[in-house]
């Protein structure tokens, strides 16, 4: 139970269109993430689902029922958003079990229900803290935890870690993803954060402008993007984008060098920093002059400046004594080329 169906979806703000006719499907129990830029729509479609934006055409499904214009409370859909918006007068056990109160529960079933949720989030030693007394990965723990009293039939976030800092959202993803496989509740997660989408998703959705550029898995997404805005937004360095030309096959970068095996209609040529390996300056591709190099540990990144190339990013060791100002050729893996025409879209064989 849970499955979501968006059927030509649109949002209007007055003249202004932002979300444009999105058609998806999240089944059962999937996590799913929207991810892209800001602006892109990716928040304003989740509270459509959730019911606090109105969807001024197309319908919304739940399990094959039509929630279109049913309101929050009738969807059985529950939201976890960025603020944790728990009330500071109350412990953490009664701001997990409020939703219930209100409604009019009885005590016993209150009780149950927190300890079931407080045991799953490891909440059970603060239940008689009070917010103030949490920190924020705690704090966010309690929001979720008030979402799963509920017991709903999927679940929404709405760049749940936001504000955590860097280790406690490692820490918060292992246990959002942790949760999910323990639930076997549909997610659907809003981030802008790469690791986020591509550590958490069965699918993710990118969002570009209230369209959608490509649904997939990460692997999927990551390995054959559907077009240039997908292969430069997702992956940590981006993609390298160069201009080429190609002819029977052959390719050519501009001031540089080639290989073959492009499509008719390709303009640019595509490759991860990953694929690319530095050689003797004339060997490969192109050449290039260091200009920064990123340690970080395992792994440094080389960007260097190609000229009409512009900059390439290059994963190397960590061990590298590349400096700036050394020259290097670059040689690319042929069989991780992307080519894209002239619309910006991937030709694949």
């Amino acid at each position: 139970m849970g499955a979501i169906t968006l059927k030509g979806v649109e949002k209007w703000f007055g003249p202004a269109q932002v979300i444009k006719g999105i058609d998806l499907e999240v089944g059962a129990g999937e996590f799913v993430v929207f991810v892209g830029p800001s602006g892109c729509g990716k928040s304003t479609l989740l509270r459509m689902i959730g019911g606090l934006e109105d969807t001024s055409r197309g319908q919304i499904l739940i399990d094959g029922s039509d929630v279109t214009d049913q309101p929050p409370s009738g969807r059985g859909l529950t939201m976890v958003f960025q603020s944790y918006a728990l009330y500071p007068h109350m412990t953490v056990g009664e701001n997990m079990g409020f939703s219930l109160k209100t409604a009019g529960a009885p005590k016993p079933e209150i009780e149950a229900k927190v300890a079931a949720a407080a045991e799953v989030l490891k909440l059970e030693p603060l239940l008689e803290r009070r917010p103030k007394d949490l920190s924020g990965g705690q704090r966010q723990r309690v929001a979720i935890g008030r979402s799963i009293v509920r017991e709903p039939t999927a679940f929404l976030f709405d760049e749940p870690l936001s504000n955590l800092d860097a280790a406690l959202r490692v820490e918060m993803r292992y246990e959002i993803a942790k949760l999910h496989r323990r639930l076997k509740k549909a997610m659907i997660y809003v981030t802008h954060d790469q690791v986020e989408a591509m550590t958490l998703a069965d699918r993710i959705v990118v969002l570009d402008a209230g369209r959608i550029a490509q649904v997939g898995s990460p692997r999927a997404l990551y390995e054959r993007p559907a077009n240039l805005f997908v292969a430069q937004f997702i992956g940590s360095p981006k993609m390298n984008v160069m201009a080429c030309s190609a002819s029977g096959g052959d390719w050519s970068l501009e001031a540089g060098r080639g290989g073959s095996g492009a499509p008719d209609g390709s303009v640019r040529v595509g490759i991860r920093p990953e694929h690319v390996t530095l050689a003797a300056p004339g060997e490969g591709q192109c050449d290039g002059m260091v200009d920064v190099v990123e340690y970080l540990g395992a792994d440094s990144f080389v960007v260097l400046d190609c000229g009409p190339s512009g900059p390439i990013t290059v994963r190397v060791t960590g061990d590298t004594d590349l400096a700036p100002g050394d020259r290097a050729g670059l040689v690319f893996d042929p069989a991780r080329l992307v080519f894209f025409d002239d619309a910006g879209l991937a030709l694949w064989a």
